[in-house]
């Protein structure tokens, strides 16, 4: 921020892990947390006046290495990963919603009936409409993580900065 208040960035992604959903009790999703994360996402946006993407990791419900390593098929067990990012979407757009925040939830993989397709340009104009836009599904490919669009994505809707919110101690890029 510079010394008038205002943001030096017009537009970020957050990169929430999926441990960030949960307080480490063995809950996945902590309502209370979500609340929090979602406040603070609208005061960003409204205070300092900047565009935010959200990418979401699931791995408070599940990980991709866990199942290859009870012996699942690894890519299998990723489009599980996948699908718990959507939840995790899904929990963030509606305690944002609560707080009047617009919001467009966009995934790499079909869910027509709970979210858009992740498509650059229309990502972008929700950004320029106000909108919050929660990316889930990683890359919709298996053996990525999540930190990988997170940055493709900021790539791609020309955001100004990547912002990690994750628990210490998670394993990652």
């Amino acid at each position: 921020m510079d010394e008038l208040g205002a943001s030096r960035w017009k537009r970020v992604v957050l990169k929430l892990s999926g441990q960030a959903f949960s307080d480490g009790s063995g809950s996945s999703i902590d309502g209370d947390i979500v609340n929090q994360l979602a406040g603070e996402i609208v005061d960003a946006r409204r205070n300092l006046d900047v565009d935010v993407a959200v990418v979401v990791g699931g791995g408070n419900i599940w990980r991709g290495m866990t199942g290859a390593g009870a012996g699942m098929d690894r890519a299998q067990s990723d489009y599980m990963g996948m699908l718990a990012t959507v939840i995790n979407a899904l929990a963030l757009q509606d305690a944002l919603e609560r707080l009047d925040q617009p919001t467009r939830v966009q995934t790499a993989i079909q869910m027509a009936q709970v979210a858009e397709p992740y498509i650059r340009r229309r990502a972008m104009r929700h950004l320029e409409r106000g909108r919050v836009v929660i990316l889930a599904g990683g890359l919709g490919n298996p053996f990525f993580t999540t930190d990988t669009p997170a940055a493709l994505r900021a790539a791609e809707i020309d955001a100004d900065a990547i912002l990690k919110g994750t628990h210490s101690g998670i394993d990652g890029v």
